[in-house]
């Protein structure tokens, strides 16, 4: 049975941290804070377990030495404090870690570094060979580098995806709140939710939104709940302050239920990791054959394309009504497809040459969204 013993006997976990755990109202590094989380993190480690932490707080770190009251809106000023925070946090936890007799090693990912099969095997590999090593990766989104178009949009999600690129056994999110509410824990009668076996538990549920130094909220950690727990992984969500209860599989927080299998580690990514490039709108025909029967897709079925892009890149596919219902990648540039649109692959072999008659996207490039997605 499913439960929360997983956490505590958990062979590999991915513990994540939030901003607000880690630094001041400032913006600087709390010193005491990640001191208390790595002596957790660190016992669990010397007694056996594989950590993977996924620590946010580059650019909270950044605000107070760049002079910043409060986290930037301008991109490139929030890069610019990513690169002056990421500095200062990873030499903080090597610093604490070592304590210990343990290193850590610094993993710098963006969306587009997962988008092409290539880029995330080679993320798998590095973060299984730390491991292996008896290294604690550190994981973060590159500020420095990544872009609204290629970003990851929080860590809460890039924890989930981490969880199944490792093949975890648990998962902790740590936060500045114990567990998830029905409403605003400030208010009085707030229901503490204890545990989510599927969507129907969390009907009525009013989900917070981001904090001050960081991105996320409890939306983001609900969804991030769910890519895990869709992937075979059991979640725990608590407050930093809780984390050795959470670790060693106490009541505490909210607990995730796993509900699904390990699904291919490419389509996962497809499906979470990565923003449709442009939309592909499907006839009625093509849309039961992509979403119920997961065949290709073929231009006949496609009625308009939007947006520019190259063949390779992530696409959505939408019903007529311009629901998105599947992502995938495409085999033609943005610019050939009007010219495709609504013909058989035979007529356009005929008309155009053999290389195409292929499809717009093969079955095996395609992943079906769930409607909570949009």
């Amino acid at each position: 049975m499913a439960d929360r013993s997983r956490i505590g006997t958990a062979q590999r976990l991915v513990v994540k941290v939030g901003s607000s755990s880690l630094t001041t109202d400032q913006g600087t590094i709390d010193v005491d804070r990640i001191d208390a989380l790595v002596d957790v993190l660190a016992r669990r480690r010397l007694d056996g377990t594989q950590i993977v932490l996924v620590s946010s707080g580059a650019i909270a770190a950044g605000l107070g030495p760049l002079g910043l009251k409060d986290r930037p809106k301008d991109l490139a000023l929030q890069q610019a404090a990513a690169s002056v925070g990421q500095g200062l946090l990873v030499a903080r936890y090597t610093s604490s870690f070592a304590r210990y007799g343990l290193r850590v090693g610094q993993v710098l990912l963006t969306a587009f570094d997962m988008m092409r099969r290539s880029h995330h095997r080679n993320a798998q590999r590095t973060l299984t060979k730390l491991l292996e090593l008896g290294i604690v990766p550190i994981v973060n989104e590159n500020d420095t580098v990544a872009t609204d178009e290629i970003r990851f949009g929080d860590n809460d999600r890039l924890a989930a995806l981490v969880a199944h690129l490792v093949h975890a056994d648990g998962m902790v999110l740590l936060s500045d709140v114990d567990a998830l509410y029905d409403g605003d824990p400030r208010r009085p009668g707030a229901r503490r939710i204890t545990e989510v076996r599927g969507p129907e538990d969390l009907k009525g549920v009013e989900l917070g939104t981001s904090g001050r130094v960081g991105t996320g909220g409890m939306i983001t950690k609900v969804q991030a709940a769910r890519i895990a727990t869709g992937a075979g992984v059991p979640v725990v969500l608590t407050a930093a302050a809780y984390a050795a209860q959470a670790l060693a599989g106490a009541e505490v927080g909210t607990f995730f239920h796993p509900s699904g299998r390990r699904p291919g580690t490419r389509l996962l990514w497809l499906a979470h990791a990565t923003t449709g490039r442009g939309r592909l709108y499907l006839d009625d025909g093509a849309v039961a054959a992509v979403v119920l029967r997961r065949k290709s897709l073929l231009p006949a079925g496609v009625v308009k394309v939007e947006g520019d892009f190259a063949a390779g890149d992530p696409v959505d596919l939408c019903d007529l009504s311009g629901t998105r219902v599947a992502r995938g990648l495409v085999n033609y540039d943005a610019a050939e497809i009007p010219e495709l649109l609504g013909r058989s692959t035979r007529e356009l072999a005929r008309a155009l040459g053999p290389e195409y008659q292929r499809e717009l996207i093969h079955r095996d490039d395609i992943v079906i969204l769930d409607p909570h997605d949009e």
